[in-house]
C-alpha cells in the first residue's frame, strides 16, 4: 500500500518539477544557458531556441523573402547552433553569434537561389491553353491610413529587395533590430568601418528608389 501510494506521488509531482526546472532556465542569463549547453544539456538549448527563434526568423525572411525558405533557414540556423555549441567562447554575445550563423545560411542560399536557371514566364504558359481566373469577392474597403501604410510597407519590401544580402542584412540588422556598429560587424563578419559603408550605400540606395515612388 505504502509503495502504491509512493508510486503515486511521485508520478504527480513529476510534470511540477519540470515546470520548476522550466522555470529555473527562464530566468539564466544566455551565458549560463550556453554554459549549459557545453554540457549537453538540451532544454537549455531549447530556451536559447524560444529566446531567438522570431528573431532569428524575422532576419532570415528579411534577407530571403520567402516564408517557407526563411522558416527552413531559421531551423538549419538552430541545428548548426546546437553542433558548434562546444566551439562557442565565453566572451562572446550568444545573439551575435547565432545571427552570424543566420546571415552566412542566408547568404548562401539567395546565391545558389540566383545561380539557378529560370525559366521565362512566356515559355511556363502555354499559350493555347484555357485559364480560368477566380475573381475573389470584393470585401470592404481598407480605410485610407491602413491602405497607405500598407502600399508604403510594400514599397519598403521591394526596395529592400534590390539590395544585395550583404547590404540588406546589415539595414535588418541596424534598424530592425537595433544593434549597434560593433555587434553588427561580429553578426557579419567584418570590420565596423565595412558595416558603416554597407549601411551607407544602402540606405543612399533605399532613399533613391524610394523617392521616385513616393
Amino acid at each position: 500500500m505504502g509503495a502504491r501510494r509512493t508510486a503515486g506521488l511521485n508520478k504527480e509531482t513529476r510534470p511540477a518539477s519540470k515546470r520548476v526546472d522550466q522555470e529555473v532556465l527562464t530566468e539564466l542569463s544566455d551565458r549560463e544557458l550556453v554554459e549549459r549547453c557545453q554540457r549537453g544539456k538540451l532544454e537549455a538549448y531549447g530556451e536559447l531556441v524560444s529566446r531567438y527563434r522570431n528573431r532569428v526568423y524575422a532576419l532570415a525572411l528579411s534577407m530571403v523573402r520567402n516564408e517557407q525558405d526563411a522558416t527552413d533557414l531559421c531551423q538549419e540556423t538552430f541545428v548548426k547552433g546546437w553542433q558548434a555549441i562546444r566551439g562557442f567562447k565565453k566572451n562572446a554575445s550568444f545573439y551575435t553569434w547565432l545571427y552570424r550563423i543566420t546571415t552566412n545560411l542566408c547568404i548562401d542560399h539567395v546565391r545558389r537561389r540566383e545561380r539557378r536557371p529560370t525559366v521565362e514566364f512566356q515559355e511556363a504558359v502555354d499559350p493555347d491553353a484555357d485559364v480560368d481566373v477566380e475573381v475573389p469577392p470584393s470585401s470592404q474597403p481598407l480605410p485610407t491610413d491602413e491602405v497607405r501604410r500598407r502600399e508604403l510597407r510594400e514599397l519598403i519590401e521591394a526596395a529592400l529587395e534590390r539590395l544585395s544580402p550583404e547590404h540588406r542584412v546589415v539595414v535588418q540588422l541596424r534598424e530592425f533590430e537595433g544593434l549597434d556598429y560593433a555587434a553588427i560587424a561580429k553578426a557579419v563578419g567584418c570590420s565596423m568601418g565595412t558595416v558603416m559603408s554597407r549601411l551607407h550605400y544602402a540606405r543612399k540606395h533605399l532613399q533613391k528608389l524610394l523617392r521616385k515612388v513616393l
